[in-house]
C-alpha cells in the first residue's frame, strides 16, 4: 500500500454508506488527528466522534487529499478505546488511549502502520494569506456567457490608490482556474492561490477579474456535466468582453493556471487577449500529458511499468466523460503558434501533473519569436508553484507557502513591462 492508492481509494469514494451510530457517552468524543507514515511520505488522518440523537456518529477526514465527512463504522468503542473501520475502502483502525493520546494501528487492504492520534485538529499556516482591511478597493461583479446560459460572479480588485477620475488607466488580467469546478480564489487544500495574486498585482498597480467557475459559487447557470475546456474557454472570452467594455483599463490580459493555460492560448489564438501568462499551462496534446502525468508519479512510487496513449484511451469508464474526451484529443500546437500578444509562460520543474520539460520545452518552441515572450522554469517547484520536496499533491496541502514570491515579482514585473 502506498499513499498515491490510498489517495485514489479515498477520492473515489462515494460516502453512501450509514453513518456509524454507536452506544453514546464516551470520553473519547471531540475530534482525535495525526500523521500516517509511509515510507518518506506522510498522510494526516482525523477521527471526529460526535453526539447525536443520542448515539455517537463517527467520520474521517483526509484533508491532505481534500477528502471529509467519510462514515466510519463501529466495531467497539468505549472511554478508553475504540476499532472502527471503513468497509468500502478495506480501511480498519484499533488503538487504545494512552497517556492522553490514542496509540493504536491503521489497516488497509494488507497495509498496516502505527498512527498515533492527539485531541484536537491542527490548523496549518498560511502566511500569504491577505488580511483585510486590504490597501485597496475591490468590486462584487457579474457578467454573462450568452451563449452557454451562464452567469458569472466575481471580485474586480482595483489598484492601490487607484482614482477612477484619473485619465490614466491600469492594466488588467482575468484569472482562470486549472480544470475542476472551482472558485474564484482556486480554493484548494486551505491554500487560496488566485486572492494571493490579486492582492500582489492590486500593490503593484495591475487590476485583476477573479471569478466562481460556471454553477460554482455564486456563479449560477451553464452546463458543467457535459462541458468541455472549449466551452469554459466561452466564459473566460465573457470575461474578457466585460473588461473591455468596461473602458476603464489600458491592456486587458489573461492569466491561466493548468487548465486555464489551455484556455489562455485558445483565446490568444483568436486574438481576444492584449497579453498571456500562463501557469503550468500544456504544451502538447492531452493524451501525451496525461500519459507523461501518470509515468511520472509511477516512477516516484518506484514502479517501472509505463502507460502507453493506447492503454489511456482504452478506459471506457473515463470515456464516458465528455471533458476527458475532448481533452485526450486536444492539441494546443495551433493555438499556440497563432497567438501574436506577449506570452509569459512559467512551469515549476517538480511539477508532477504537467511535466515542465516537456510542456513548458513544447511551449517555447511553438511561440512566435518575438522580444516580448519570456519562458521560465523554476527549480523545485510544484503545480501550484510552491517549493517543495519531491512534487507529490499529497505535499500541496502541508507546505505553507502559497506561493512562490519570486513567481509573483516575475509576473507583475513582466506585466509592467509591457
Amino acid at each position: 500500500m502506498n499513499l498515491r492508492k490510498l489517495l485514489i481509494l479515498l477520492l473515489t469514494f462515494t460516502a453512501i454508506a450509514a453513518q456509524a451510530q454507536v452506544q453514546a457517552t464516551t470520553a473519547l468524543l471531540g475530534s482525535w488527528s495525526g500523521k500516517l507514515k509511509v515510507g518518506s511520505s506522510a498522510l494526516t488522518l482525523v477521527f471526529h466522534l460526535e453526539q447525536a440523537d443520542g448515539y455517537t456518529i463517527v467520520r474521517m477526514d483526509s484533508p491532505d487529499q481534500s477528502a471529509k465527512g467519510i462514515p466510519v463504522l463501529k466495531e467497539y468503542l468505549s472511554d478508553d478505546s475504540l476499532a472502527v473501520k471503513v468497509e468500502a475502502l478495506g480501511i480498519t483502525y484499533c488503538a487504545r488511549l494512552k497517556e492522553g493520546k490514542l496509540d493504536g494501528t491503521f489497516s488497509q487492504m494488507g497495509f498496516s502502520a502505527p498512527l498515533e492520534l492527539t485531541r484536537g485538529v491542527s490548523q496549518v499556516k498560511r502566511p500569504q494569506m491577505p488580511q483585510q482591511p486590504y490597501p485597496y478597493t475591490t468590486e462584487e461583479v457579474t457578467f454573462r456567457n450568452e451563449k452557454d446560459g451562464a452567469t458569472l460572479a466575481g471580485t474586480l480588485t482595483w489598484p492601490v490608490g487607484h482614482d477612477p477620475n484619473s485619465h490614466k488607466k491600469p492594466t488588467v488580467v482575468l484569472l482562470v482556474t486549472g480544470s475542476g469546478q472551482q472558485n474564484r480564489d482556486e480554493e484548494i487544500f486551505e491554500h487560496k492561490p488566485f486572492l494571493v495574486i490579486a492582492d500582489y498585482l492590486a500593490r503593484q498597480g495591475i487590476a485583476s477579474l477573479r471569478y466562481d467557475d460556471r454553477a460554482t459559487g455564486a456563479s449560477v447557470g451553464g452546463n458543467v456535466v457535459s462541458a468541455t475546456t472549449e466551452d469554459f474557454s466561452r466564459d473566460a472570452a465573457a470575461g474578457l468582453k466585460f473588461l473591455r467594455d468596461m473602458k476603464a483599463f489600458s491592456k486587458v490580459g489573461l492569466i491561466g493556471h493548468s487548465e486555464g493555460g489551455t484556455i489562455a492560448f485558445i483565446l490568444g489564438a483568436k486574438g481576444m487577449t492584449d497579453f498571456i501568462v500562463s501557469m503550468a499551462g500544456p504544451g502538447v496534446k492531452g493524451d501525451t500529458l496525461l500519459v507523461a502525468q501518470q509515468n511520472h508519479a509511477a516512477e516516484l512510487m518506484g514502479i517501472t511499468t509505463k502507460t502507453t496513449t493506447e492503454q489511456l484511451r482504452k478506459n471506457e469508464q473515463l470515456l464516458k466523460i465528455p471533458w476527458y474526451r475532448w481533452f485526450i484529443d486536444y492539441d494546443p500546437s495551433s493555438d499556440i503558434k497563432s497567438t501574436r500578444c506577449p506570452v509569459f509562460a512559467i512551469n515549476g520543474d517538480r511539477d508532477c501533473q504537467v511535466i515542465s520539460k516537456q510542456n513548458l520545452t513544447a511551449i517555447e518552441q511553438l511561440l512566435p519569436q518575438t522580444k516580448k515572450n519570456r519562458v521560465k522554469e523554476y527549480p523545485g517547484l510544484n503545480h501550484l508553484f510552491q517549493h517543495c520536496s519531491t512534487g507529490n499533491t499529497n505535499e500541496y496541502r502541508q507546505i505553507e507557502e502559497t506561493i512562490s514570491p519570486e513567481v509573483l515579482s516575475d509576473m507583475a514585473e513582466w506585466i509592467n513591462g509591457l
